[in-house]
């Protein structure tokens, strides 16, 4: 369902709080990201999370049990922060496919359930098994996202790059170097997106 996720398809597994900052532990709070982790009353936010088709599309999503998997196997802290201290309950996310013929934002999806500790790193059978993640203190995240909506067709790479210069400049997924699965959509460029979609 990302792109780390174990070859072989994985049947999908199967909570809200006003945040007023990041914890002050964490060292991202005044960082690249820090807009990310403060939001007013009621706001909601966007992101977007990326997956390889031919380990968990967006179709396999769709016929997943209630339409909703577990967003699991994130393996890098900056992505894990955003599961476990930015997205909330009621977020919208675009699913878009990677490392495919044609790269793209498919569809959407819904944040169902917050950041909660991620059982596969825990697993000694799970290919992203962590031993040093420990359930008291687990290292590592997931959220639960649910199948929103299909677009009629893919808003490619390439189409996406065409505004890379003005509507979508800043956009996270644009940016030289950036290899994040899971990455903050501002209101702007989640609105230019869904005029493409159209």
């Amino acid at each position: 369902m990302n792109p780390a996720k174990k070859a072989a398809k994985k049947t999908a597994r199967p909570a809200a709080r006003k945040v007023a900052k990041a914890p002050a532990s964490a060292p991202y709070e005044e960082g690249k990201w820090a807009h990310v982790f403060t939001r007013k009353s009621g706001e909601r936010r966007y992101w977007l999370v990326k997956s390889e088709p031919e380990v968990f599309s967006f179709d396999d999503l769709q016929k997943a049990p209630k339409k909703t998997t577990g967003w699991d196997n994130i393996r890098n802290s900056t992505a894990r922060n955003f599961l476990r201290d930015g997205m909330k309950v009621g977020d919208l996310a675009f699913f878009y496919h990677s490392n495919c013929d044609e790269p793209g934002v498919v569809g959407i999806v819904k944040i169902v359930k917050e950041g909660y500790p991620d059982s596969t790193a825990f697993d000694k059978e799970d290919p992203h098994f962590d031993a040093d993640s420990d359930p008291a203190k687990p290292r590592w995240y997931m959220v639960d996202v649910k199948f929103e909506r299909k677009f009629r067709h893919t808003i490619t790479l390439a189409t996406l790059r065409q505004h890379e210069q003005r509507a979508l400049k800043g956009l996270a997924l644009l940016s030289r170097g950036n290899r994040l699965s899971i990455t903050p959509v501002s209101a702007a460029h989640w609105k230019l997106i869904l005029d493409l979609a159209k």
